[in-house]
């Protein structure tokens, strides 16, 4: 009878994992081993022109980070996109979710309308904004329109980086306010009608019980918008043409790994930039964890 039991117990585990296998298989040749041989290059020197060779530095590519005044430019940079823009989006979503939360006339088209940014190509975002902020563009147009100066919105390193945030903030704060919207949808009405009998004002209703009500969600919205930050490329690339500028301005950790990978074809120090970017956002996720103790609903 027990040997029965284990061959059972050995056909029950063969047969799910058999089921598991497709997944398995596909997340390891696509996820698992990409993560490996990336963490394998940022130890070599790698040489993919004529005859590919890798050549053991060890710890040379970490260490070259610290002397790389374009890596310190870049991650200024980044962090500086990150702290305004994830703020930024999460205030926004929060607003118009709770807005278009409320009994309002042609609220479903308002949500579509509003929701429409999220779904349009980044790259034709990012079009679109670079001829509004063109010196010829529509934003120059309305300042020359009302007698003010114009500017030079794209050249200018000061502001440069503004834009883009701008953009993102725009484009990215449509797809959280959804999910704050089904959030608040979830809440229950009766906390609501509690404070009501107790006297609470609107403000105290929405400080009290709606945004201690989503603090899952907006640990969720937190995480996932500093990722996205952190990830920013396509959108610095195409406004600098891969450059990062004017004067490095618009540089990114991401561009610059692009920069080393593929324009100069050090795989190896592009390898360790990007081990180097994990582990950062890594860290932000954990302290991000350690705020929002209670993320986890009840």
């Amino acid at each position: 009878m027990a040997r029965l039991k284990g061959k059972n117990k050995i056909r029950d585990l063969l047969s799910g994992y058999s089921f598991m296998a497709p997944t398995i298989i596909i997340l390891g040749c696509f996820l698992l081993l990409p993560i490996g041989y990336a963490i394998y290059l940022s130890f070599h020197k790698v040489n993919l022109l004529g005859t590919v060779s890798y050549k053991f530095t060890g710890t040379a590519n970490f260490e070259r980070m610290v002397d790389d005044p374009r890596l310190w430019i870049a991650l200024r940079n980044t962090v500086k996109y990150a702290l305004i823009v994830v703020p930024a989006q999460t205030i926004l979503s929060l607003v118009l979710a709770s807005i278009l939360n409320m009994k309002l006339r042609y609220r479903n088209f308002f949500r579509v309308a509003f929701y429409l940014p999220t779904v349009t190509s980044s790259a034709v975002l990012v079009l679109i904004f670079m001829w509004i902020y063109n010196s010829n563009g529509l934003l120059n147009y309305i300042l020359e329109s009302f007698g003010l100066p114009t500017y030079n919105w794209l050249g200018d390193p000061s502001v440069a980086l503004l834009g883009i945030m701008i953009m993102n903030i725009w484009s990215t704060a449509p797809l959280f306010m959804v999910i704050y919207l089904a959030a608040l949808q979830d809440i229950p009405e009766n906390l609501y009608e509690a404070a009501d009998i107790d006297g609470a004002n609107g403000w105290q209703k929405f400080w009290r019980i709606t945004v201690p009500q989503l603090k899952p969600v907006t640990f969720y919205v937190v995480v996932m918008g500093i990722i996205g930050t952190f990830q920013l490329f396509d959108q610095s690339y195409i406004f600098s043409a891969g450059s990062g500028g004017p004067n490095n301005a618009t540089l990114t950790m991401v561009l610059l790994i692009y920069q080393y990978a593929f324009k100069s074809m050090d795989m190896g120090y592009a390898s360790a930039l990007a081990f180097l970017l994990a582990v950062v956002i890594m860290l932000i996720t954990l302290i991000q964890r350690l705020i929002f103790k209670e993320e986890r609903l009840n």
